[in-house]
């Protein structure tokens, strides 16, 4: 990824923005951006002259740094990292260590997840999200498919949906699977779940749905994948990357998030009448919870 591939001007978390185009910067530059990342508490009380001094290079450099990353100047600049430090310290500084501490764990993990999804959120695509919402409403049956960590999405998915009087299932069985996509037809949407949209067996749920004549439409964190050759509609959940084994739910969080979106909105778009139904249903799930003592 190069700065012009990279929308750093709508991007608030301005250290991950750094992290992703640290590689392509001019070297002075990197030195930058290598000092920000090093310790971004320290430069947001510094001024430009010490920060220039921290990195062994001159001011106009530290402009140069600032423009790079599509910030106004460094005042801009400092504006960004003091957002970016409230949302949760970067996933480059959230990777956990041998010698941490169990507090550290659990705050490395709360500030990367924050972060994360913070980062989801000013990538999602609401034009995408609304159409989504259209093809749902006008479905007159509903298969989730997903595979692994997003077979819990599509559970999640299908626990909320009958709520709104559309069939739906989610099942996890590898061959029921297969027979639920080539079973489906027209009026029919099938929303596949993959966060690498290469997972070959969400991807060819995908195909075989698209060609029964159904709807498709795919929630993914990669806009590069073959799962989206086979969909309608594409919703964009972009985390951010991290290999660390002990954070593998980042992706599955945000994909959650965009299930309780989905799920709002269409309830919002079906109307007074139906929400009060829904309301009526809560109190009396409310009332058996009580008689039954849970």
């Amino acid at each position: 990824m190069n700065v012009g591939e990279l929308d750093l001007a709508g991007a608030r978390n301005v250290l991950e923005v750094i992290r992703a185009v640290q590689a392509d910067l001019r070297k002075s530059e990197r030195r930058v951006a290598e000092v920000v990342l090093a310790d971004p508490q320290r430069v947001l009380g510094s001024t430009i002259s010490e920060t220039a001094e921290m990195a062994g290079v001159s001011q106009p450099t530290v402009i140069r740094f600032c423009t790079a990353i599509r910030c106004d100047g460094y005042q801009d600049f400092k504006i960004r990292l003091a957002q970016s430090l409230a949302l949760g310290t970067s996933a480059t500084h959230s990777a956990i260590a041998e010698e941490d501490s169990p507090e550290e764990v659990a705050s490395k993990i709360f500030d990367y997840t924050m972060t994360s999804l913070d980062w989801a959120r000013h990538r999602l695509d609401m034009v995408a999200v609304n159409a989504a919402v259209d093809l749902i409403l006008g479905a007159d049956h509903l298969e989730f498919f997903g595979f692994g960590a997003s077979a819990i999405v599509a559970q999640d998915l299908q626990q909320k949906f009958p709520l709104f009087g559309i069939p739906c299932s989610a099942t996890m069985d590898s061959h029921q699977q297969i027979m639920a996509a080539s079973m489906m037809r027209p009026g029919g949407v099938a929303v596949a779940i993959s966060n690498t949209g290469a997972t070959r067996t969400v991807v060819e749920l995908a195909r075989l749905a698209r060609e029964q004549g159904a709807k498709v439409i795919a929630v993914t964190g990669s806009m590069e994948s073959a799962l989206l050759n086979y969909a309608d509609v594409v919703i964009n959940v972009e985390t951010l990357d991290n290999t660390d084994v002990f954070t593998p739910t980042t992706s599955r969080i945000a994909a959650l998030v965009v299930a309780d979106i989905l799920s709002t909105l269409v309830a919002r778009r079906l109307g007074k009448a139906h929400n009060e139904r829904l309301v009526r249903m809560k109190r009396l799930l409310a009332q058996m919870r009580r008689h039954e003592g849970f």
